[in-house]
């Protein structure tokens, strides 16, 4: 049920609570609930979802229920085996090992009690496919699309997709229904999808602000809510945690909130578990744990302040160390909205991984692979603009890499350019000459780059950094592409465009050290009673490492299961000793001990 503030009583009790309306938190709250708590979930902003809602919903799980339906080879060794090799020492061994086996648990578990459900992606390789042990099948799931009319007056809480990853004015759609809408015109199949799209969405439009079929990481969101709501989970939004409340023995057992000039203070008898996003939108520790990242190139939901880690750390809690980086990055393209919001788009594969593109610095030099993963790409750009000016970078395509794949913002077809030509987000040269000096980078560096990368598309290979060369790359390259190389194509047809690129951090990976029960640890490696983290308030188990889709909802929902699961037990505990203790406060209770004791005697 969705409540306010002033619908509790003050010192209200709750088994339960979770901070932070996340993947992360929704499911822990749901894990709670299915074992019978008394949940409240609270969310500082006014929309559930977090930043969940914005992405594919891609939730890496090895050796889950769904995995051998795809893949039947796999296993939790050669699993346990990859992590080994791509994060190595920058996470626990046992934490990582905690994740392997509570992941399959997890979907098992949410699935056969809930309304979440999901699929295993028939080919979705993992990013580090060099590496032994990896994968290109079987451990990347994601949710099942879902019918938001079903959540009626309660689907206006689900925080809407990036309007740029929508069509027609709010229609979701994946990576399945963009193939298909780009094949319309050429299969009779791809005609009936995109037919039955247009019309769902034109039926939702008469009776709903934007579309109701619901996909990736909304559909996740939307079915987490669902089965919330069916359990009676409490959930407050626009709700701003203000203080943990702490026993004599350090535990916490309470929660402070406020909401709208209202103020609660509510006890918790099981545990609180922060899955509040993490410390990306932190006012003071943005600046010193990713220093030199604009937070206008950040294109995570608003609702990650670290305000509620502020809280944990006063209460013993610390941050975890030693990872490859503080966070989750991706290359980010950024426009001014017509309303005047700032649209921040991240270029996960749809474009610079594409043959007939290239990525250059101020200089004009490609200075990374543009189809390495969206994480490593983003730490490439910091690292290369320490030496030469690299952030921006520029994106660059000619007419027809702009035609058959869009860049950014700009859809595929090279129609409906003059918008984004007129306010600079799109720059367009004749020549690439003219390209360059209107972006102020060296023309004579952009056209060796492009001279190099047309020799290279002959060959398909890239002697500069190896383009095309793992399975995850070709992946992202073009599979119809003619030539050689599916990654490798010619920039050569007149007119030349280009996009400005930046680091974009999409998630906290340095958070809450904390145990394989997701408890969180005081400075001396002791759990605090009652405290959870979960989702990015958690250290992650990669270590700052990206190797595969969905690192960030798979270790989430597996942690959240355990959290959940455990708070729910520890209020249980609590009430039966509370009931045992009452019991032997009774005045009956000398009686029935007297009478009894001959009998024990007895049997002695």
């Amino acid at each position: 049920m969705v409540e306010t503030l002033s619908g509790l009583q003050q010192n209200e009790t709750f088994d339960v609570a979770v901070i932070g309306a996340g993947g992360a938190g929704m499911s822990a709250a749901l894990f709670a609930a299915i074992e019978g708590a008394r949940v409240l979930l609270v969310e500082s902003t006014e929309y559930v979802g977090g930043t969940t809602a914005y992405s594919a919903g891609t939730t890496w799980i090895p050796n889950s229920p769904h995995g051998p339906s795809v893949n039947p080879h796999d296993s939790n060794a050669n699993a346990e085996a990859f992590l080994r090799r791509a994060v190595g020492e920058r996470s626990n061994d046992a934490l990582r090992r905690a994740f392997l086996q509570a992941g399959p648990q997890a979907v098992a578990h949410i699935e056969a009690n809930s309304d979440v459900k999901y699929r295993a992606r028939l080919f979705h390789p993992d990013y580090l496919s060099e590496l032994e042990g990896s994968t290109l099948r079987g451990r990347a799931l994601e949710p099942l699309a879902f019918d938001g009319r079903k959540l009626g007056r309660h689907f206006a809480l689900i925080r809407p997709p990036i309007p740029e990853f929508t069509v027609l004015g709010g229609m979701m759609v994946d990576r399945d229904d963009v193939a298909h809408l780009l094949n319309m015109t050429k299969s009779f199949g791809s005609l009936r999808h995109a037919v039955k799209l247009l019309a769902r969405h034109a039926r939702d439009r008469m009776s709903w602000p934007r579309g109701t079929r619901l996909v990736m990481g909304n559909a996740l969101i939307g079915r987490l809510l669902a089965s919330l709501l069916a359990r009676d989970v409490t959930v407050l939004v626009s709700t701003k945690l203000e203080a943990l409340s702490t026993n004599a023995s350090g535990g916490v057992d309470g929660i402070t909130l406020s909401q709208g000039g209202q103020r609660r203070q509510i006890a918790v008898t099981g545990g609180v578990i922060l899955a509040s996003g993490g410390f990306n939108r932190h006012p003071h520790r943005r600046r010193a744990m990713l220093p030199g990242a604009d937070p206008a190139w950040c294109p995570g939901a608003p609702g990650h302040t670290g305000g509620a880690q502020d809280l944990a750390l006063a209460a013993g809690a610390r941050y975890g160390e030693g990872a490859l980086s503080n966070a989750f990055w991706a290359p980010v393209s950024v426009r001014r909205r017509s309303d005047g919001t700032s649209a921040v788009f991240p270029h996960f594969i749809m474009d610079r991984g594409k043959p007939g593109t290239i990525v250059v610095n101020r200089e004009g030099r490609r200075f990374l692979n543009e189809n390495t993963s969206y994480h490593l790409f983003g730490i490439a750009m910091q690292d290369a603009h320490r030496k030469t000016p690299s952030v921006p970078a520029f994106l660059v395509t000619d007419a027809e890499g702009l035609r058959k794949y869009g860049l950014g913002m700009v859809r595929p077809g090279g129609k409906g350019l003059e918008p984004f030509l007129a306010d600079g987000y799109l720059t367009r040269g004749a020549t690439l000459e003219e390209l360059a000096a209107k972006l102020g980078i060296d023309p004579a560096g952009l056209a060796d780059s492009v001279a190099r990368i047309n020799d290279y598309a002959k060959t398909g290979v890239d002697l500069d950094f190896q383009r095309g060369t793992t399975d995850y790359q070709r992946a992202n390259g073009d599979a119809n592409w003619p030539g050689p190389n599916p990654c490798l194509g010619p920039i050569a047809r007149a007119p030349f465009y280009a996009v400005r690129l930046y680091p974009g951090d999409i998630g906290a990976a340095t958070g809450l050290v904390s145990d394989h029960e997701a408890r969180v640890l005081d400075r001396g490696d002791q759990p605090i009673g009652g405290l959870y983290a979960c989702g990015n308030d958690m250290q992650s188990v990669m270590g700052g490492v990206y190797p595969a889709p969905g690192i960030t909802l798979g270790p989430g929902l597996a942690f959240a299961y355990l959290a959940g699961r455990d708070a729910a037990a520890r209020a249980k505990a609590a009430q039966s000793e509370a009931a045992g203790a009452q019991a032997s406060a009774s005045p009956v209770a000398p009686v029935a001990r007297a009478a009894a004791q001959p009998v024990n005697e007895k049997i002695v």
